[in-house]
């Protein structure tokens, strides 16, 4: 089984290491980290660096897509060859999935369109631009048989489980749980925006916001309204004409 990891410049660690430490205990599992070529990857931290292992080229046809969220998932959304990728290996994969904003990329896709989805909460607002259905109140969220979306970062960590008790059984996934030890006691209630109180939800917006302003983010964010608007024009015109004949 081939697991196909997407990593991008500015990922978020957490968002693949919580599937990846699940996923690798599968039997058979051989795990990729893709990229355009092979070589190191920074995350958004800018200090952490991963080595994506193989190319895309390498990879036409995993079993398992896995595409982590980060700070400039908007940017690599608009990315063609990204997307170009995941449409065609999602067509004969057994599971493609997303954490956090990588949703964003799988909508971009238009793997998403019609479909209930969630990503982190700060970016269930952009998968409505392509059509989606945005989950707020779902840790995971299965789209259809074979696609599955879950919310920010460390939700990572319990969709590797769902994942892994899907593909090696729920008694493979339990092992698996115990051997991460992966029981969470959180010394703070805020991990939901529904609990989070009004000055942790403002304190947390603030910290992002500076990711958010920059240049570069600010002008993928644009350049990706832009494409889902006309995207949106073009399509309704087709229709129109094709109604008309």
């Amino acid at each position: 089984m081939q697991v196909a990891i997407v990593l991008y410049p500015g990922f978020t660690a957490l968002d693949f290491i919580g599937p990846y430490e699940s996923l690798r205990w599968l039997p058979g599992a051989q795990v990729r980290f893709v990229w355009h070529e092979p070589g190191p990857i920074a995350a958004d931290s800018g200090v952490l660096l991963v080595g994506a292992t193989h190319s895309f080229d390498e990879t036409p046809s995993p079993d398992v897509i896995l595409i982590p969220g980060g700070f400039s998932t908007i940017e690599h959304a608009r990315d063609q060859k990204v997307l170009d990728w995941v449409r065609r290996a999602h067509q004969s994969s057994t599971w493609t999935a997303s954490v956090c904003s990588g949703s964003v990329i799988l909508a971009a896709a238009g793997l998403l369109e019609g479909r209930r989805a969630t990503s982190h909460w700060a970016a269930l607002p952009v998968l409505r631009t392509f059509g989606a259905t945005p989950v707020a109140d779902e840790r995971i969220v299965a789209a259809d048989d074979k696609t599955v979306t879950c919310a920010g970062v460390s939700a990572g960590i319990d969709l590797g489980l769902w994942l892994a008790g899907r593909i090696g059984g729920e008694d493979k996934a339990r092992a698996i749980q115990l051997s991460m030890e992966y029981d969470p006691q959180p010394p703070f209630d805020s991990g939901h925006w529904s609990k989070a109180s009004a000055a942790t939800r403002a304190t947390a917006t603030a910290m992002m916001g500076k990711e958010m302003v920059k240049p570069a983010a600010l002008t993928a964010s644009a350049g990706l309204l832009w494409d889902a608007a006309l995207r949106s024009v073009r399509s309704r015109r087709a229709r129109r004409r094709s109604a008309a004949s």
